[in-house]
């Protein structure tokens, strides 16, 4: 193993495994890219030929999925409460809320987010219907909070990174206003974990500064 380093945009997709490192107290280097960075700044091309955010090395080890790289951070460098073991009855639920956070959760608001803010008046139509898929499968987070604070396992696990980003998008896309009581208090805790604050802060520094290092 070796140095950590992570390619970021701030609040994209990069902030699920930055918050990861964060919540594990682990060393990290920090790239800071302006988005999307296959165009504002294409020698990124050179790190991840597919132009998208996160990417992330560990020696070795190349990745680029976000959920994956939270996934691996948890159970490389465990034991850590935000990893279930595969002998525990809640194991299954956990990998299935890891990714329900991505593949259900975000993969509908990136939609929303190119024809309401990239590409406006394009397809206002296709932004609409998947803001409403969204929000449709955000009930889903709603029946299981009504069992405890958090998805699974009865605490904070890596499961509540992935989600918990998807919220953050949400907010950006201001769907946060459907946001029943449950979900808002379920963010209000996962966005007060100091390691999230942390996360929040690393991505203020300078773009001119990171793109140096």
């Amino acid at each position: 193993m070796g140095e950590i380093e992570l390619w970021h945009c701030p609040d994209a997709r990069s902030f699920r495994p930055l918050w990861a490192l964060e919540e594990l107290g682990l060393e990290y280097r920090l790239h800071l890219l302006p988005f999307p960075p296959r165009v504002r700044e294409p020698a990124y091309l050179e790190v991840n030929p597919l132009g998208t955010i996160p990417a992330m090395r560990d020696g070795g080890t190349f990745m680029t999925e976000s959920a994956a790289i939270v996934q691996y951070l948890a159970t490389r460098y465990g034991p850590s409460d935000l990893a279930v073991g595969a002998d525990d009855a809640a194991y299954g639920a956990w990998l299935n809320w890891l990714h329900f956070g991505e593949a259900t959760l975000t993969f509908p608001q990136t939609l929303v987010l190119r024809y309401r803010q990239f590409e406006p008046g394009k397809a206002e139509v296709v932004a609409d219907d998947y803001a409403q898929w969204f929000l449709s499968r955000l009930r889903h987070v709603d029946r299981a909070l009504a069992k405890g604070d958090w998805l699974c396992a009865g605490r904070f696990t890596a499961a509540d990174i992935s989600v918990g980003y998807a919220l953050l998008l949400a907010r950006q896309l201001k769907l946060d206003a459907k946001f029943s009581p449950a979900i808002q208090a379920y963010w209000t805790r996962v966005s007060e974990r100091p390691a999230f604050k942390a996360a929040k802060a690393a991505q203020k520094m300078d773009l001119s500064e990171a793109l140096r290092s």
